[in-house]
């Protein structure tokens, strides 16, 4: 699955607890990352000082849904039940 265009939600609802240029404690759920641009795009996509939590997460239907809306709902709930992108086996999930 590709990214949705101006989405951003995986930038935006988790935490990450790694340093990130310009947010060097990391960055709290709910807050965007600073390194994303105007059109919602990481200027670091790629680039060896991006963390790689961020890296390793790839778009998937569960994590993404139908809208920008229901990825940030799932990735919240994620990021609430958890403290992480990791899913707890079991655990009931928004809009499932």
């Amino acid at each position: 699955m590709e990214c949705r265009p101006r989405c951003a939600a995986c930038c935006i609802a988790p935490s990450i607890s790694s340093p990130i240029p310009g947010m060097p404690d990391g960055k709290p759920a709910g807050v965007p990352c600073i390194q994303l641009d105007e059109e919602l795009r990481c200027r670091i996509f790629g680039r060896p000082e991006r963390p790689a939590v961020c890296g390793g997460l790839k778009a998937s239907e569960e994590m993404c849904g139908d809208d920008r809306g229901q990825a940030l709902r799932f990735l919240g709930w994620l990021e609430r039940e958890t403290g992480s992108f990791a899913p707890t086996p079991g655990a009931a999930r928004p809009g499932h």
